[in-house]
């Protein structure tokens, strides 16, 4: 058993947002049906790199999934929709606001299908409100989300976050919220809409600057990799690279100056509080490096763990991707692709005791299940090769 065993999930999605949430999903074992356009399918596909002519992104993205190509601007590609939302649990779409109503498949339109249906809509601004028509993407809603104006160096470029962070934290509160509306259900017996955007994903993420702000307003600004109010809490140079370091207490504030031999700063009154190291950080990370910048990465960390300090190297993601700490953990693993082998995946950061997340199949070829899938609604195989004969469903060629 997986902790979602029995949940059934259609997804009406592309690139990041609904896919990572129903990833999600699907790894907590929910049957998790995506359903593309028979013409190219999810734009993720063609998405490099390519092995054996398909998409590595794509493959990791949508593991654990059934791929069913659909025409659901065909009035027969349409219905076959409808009789697979009929027996669904849960609906995800990041389409833009309103094209899901457009097409007659609104939240107020398969309701009338399915009562108990959960449908969640993940979009750039949400679906209401003077944004909720413009485009939105994970730049923009870091940019007006406030996260550019705090990340990079002080007076630098404007920088975003270095992976999709509003998307993936969209995918994942669309996750969330769907697992949330499926237990409100069992008390209510009703499905409901749940509405994530990109845009409060990423506001979500102010905590430090929302205190400072509502309590002083106080504008916070990028701080390179240094923490907002207290210090040392940052990256600092070794003699080979960098390490992040976080002596923030009492305890590990000494702990550190032990380790790197720094009595001075022990014992100097102005540094004894975090908070007022922190604004001296102008002449405190300098001392800190002038000890730190003779001695390599390896060394520091250790001298620095020995002493209780939390600390960390800068890895690259070839040296993440051969962790000895995550491969002990059995966090990476393989998962089977017809034509592409073993493809490597990243683990779920969820672990249960009882009820393991599940690692199967890698993202399925477009249109690899939609036979089996239109069978296991009821529809007749006159009605399928029927579809597929007018293009309104496609299935993948036999490997």
């Amino acid at each position: 058993m997986n902790p979602l065993s029995g949940i059934r999930v259609v997804e009406v999605g592309a690139f990041m947002a609904a896919p990572f949430a129903t990833m999600q999903l699907a790894d907590l074992g929910a049957t998790v049906i995506k359903v593309e356009n028979p013409k190219g399918g999810d734009q993720v596909r063609a998405i490099g790199p390519f092995t054996s002519g398909h998409s590595s992104p794509f493959a990791r993205l949508n593991r654990n999934k059934r791929s069913v190509a659909l025409d659901l601007k065909s009035e027969s590609g349409a219905a076959a929709f409808r009789r697979l939302i009929r027996d669904a649990d849960v609906l995800v779409e990041n389409l833009r606001p309103g094209a899901m109503r457009k097409l007659g498949f609104g939240y107020d339109d398969l309701k009338q299908v399915n009562p108990g249906l959960v449908y969640v809509s993940a979009s750039g601004w949400g679906q209401d409100g003077p944004l909720a028509g413009h485009p939105g993407l994970d730049i923009m809603a870091q940019a007006r989300g406030g996260l550019m104006s705090v990340t990079g160096m002080p007076d630098g470029d404007p920088v975003k976050v270095g992976v999709p962070i509003a998307d993936l934290v969209c995918g994942l509160y669309g996750a969330l919220g769907a697992i949330s509306a499926l237990h409100a259900r069992t008390q209510t017996g009703q499905g409901q809409h749940v509405d994530v955007s990109l845009l409060e994903s990423a506001v979500s993420f102010a905590i430090w600057e929302a205190g400072k702000y509502f309590a002083t307003g106080e504008v916070g600004g990028p701080l390179g990799s240094a923490h907002q109010s207290t210090a040392p809490y940052q990256a600092i140079r070794t003699a080979d690279g960098w390490c992040t370091v976080g002596a923030v207490t009492p305890k590990t504030w000494q702990g550190l100056c032990t380790a790197l031999d720094l009595p001075e700063l022990l014992e100097d009154e102005r540094y004894t509080d975090a908070h007022d190291r922190h604004g001296l950080r102008h002449e405190l990370i300098p001392a800190i490096e002038r000890v730190t910048m003779r001695r390599d990465t390896a060394d520091v960390v250790a001298a620095l763990e020995a002493q209780g300090v939390p600390c960390a190297p800068i890895s690259d993601y070839a040296q993440v991707f051969n962790d000895e700490h995550l491969n002990v953990r059995g966090f990476f693993w393989d998962a089977e692709h017809p034509e592409m082998g073993l493809v490597r995946q990243l683990g779920s950061a969820m672990r249960f005791s009882a009820t393991p997340t599940r690692r199967g199949p890698a993202g399925p070829p477009l249109g690899a299940d939609t036979v089996e899938v239109l069978r296991e609604c009821g529809l007749t195989e006159q009605e399928i090769d029927r579809l597929l004969a007018d293009g309104a469903a496609a299935q993948s060629p036999t490997p």
